[in-house]
């Protein structure tokens, strides 16, 4: 699936990373969720990943095999 900038998604599979502010390892698991701010021709994502009050805690290019697009609304069944 090809996503686009400002879509909202979660991790499929867990990854490694640094914080951003220590620079210290930490596990960024399945279901975690951020925010897409580049595409790297359809094959990779810039992903923010945010607390509750909106600070970056990590910034991780991710291949777009690893995430799912979170969607809000209901879709119409077609018959």
């Amino acid at each position: 699936m090809n996503f686009k900038e400002y879509d909202v998604v979660a991790l499929t599979e867990e990854i490694q990373a640094l914080h951003k502010e220590t620079q210290q390892p930490i596990r960024l698991i399945p279901g975690q969720v951020g925010t897409i701010l580049m595409d790297f021709e359809g094959r990779a994502y810039l992903v923010d990943f945010a607390d509750a009050h909106g600070k970056t805690y990590a910034m991780e290019t991710i291949p777009g095999e690893r995430l799912m697009l979170l969607i809000y609304e209901p879709l119409l069944a077609v018959a």
